[in-house]
């Protein structure tokens, strides 16, 4: 099983990207946000993933946090709904957009998404309603939209390098937002001291 690739952006399409992985070059299936998010052709790329196996196909599935990976799993557990209009979701709405959607029961937001009817939105809201809530935590840099906070969980090196540009004079705001692209270049393994770096020059810039 293949969980997470680290590599060199080498290619991309409409919904596919190509990770070099030391000269090995893995097709990875992408919903539009994650392509949006990964950059340009040889930028270096951290995509967590998710392996379909079948009896005529295999897939990798990727995706630039946990989170969407944990969504996908979600999504694709119910009725009728296949990896192809899980993407389709994860590139209409961002993660935190579906988690609220499915925690009020709009399936109305869920239903822009290509392919998806009211019947299977209204589906999707009811079956994932109870589950929505246990995702909620999950911070993601995927599709932070104007005025949502990067929240990471207590504890860890995206709070302890907020935390640390906070104590240099920098704004919540601008801490949090500085950390969210930290994150989105170096991966959400990466250490304290490489996130501090490089959140200040955006912070700074």
């Amino acid at each position: 099983m293949i969980a997470k690739l680290t590599g060199i952006l080498d290619d991309t399409g409409p919904d596919w990207a190509v990770i070099d992985v030391n000269g090995v070059g893995y097709l990875v299936q992408c919903s539009a946000k994650t392509l949006t998010h990964l950059g340009i052709r040889g930028d270096k790329v951290v995509v967590h993933t998710e392996m379909q196996v079948s009896e005529t196909d295999q897939r990798l599935i990727g995706f630039t946090s946990a989170g969407e990976r944990a969504w996908f799993r979600l999504l694709t557990a119910v009725q009728g709904v296949g990896s192809k209009v899980a993407l389709a979701i994860l590139s209409a709405l961002s993660i935190e957009e579906l988690q609220r959607a499915c925690a009020h029961g709009d399936s109305a937001m869920v239903a822009r998404a290509n392919g998806v009817g009211p019947k299977l939105a209204s589906r999707i809201v009811n079956e994932l309603k109870d589950k929505a809530g246990g995702l909620a935590g999950y911070a993601s840099p995927v599709g932070l939209g104007s005025g949502e906070a990067f929240t990471p969980p207590p504890g860890n090196a995206s709070a302890d390098a907020v935390s640390a540009l906070q104590n240099l004079g920098f704004k919540p705001a601008v801490a949090s937002s500085a950390v969210a692209a930290a994150v989105k270049e170096l991966g959400e393994d990466a250490g304290l001291n490489d996130l501090v770096r490089v959140a200040l020059k955006r912070a700074a810039g």
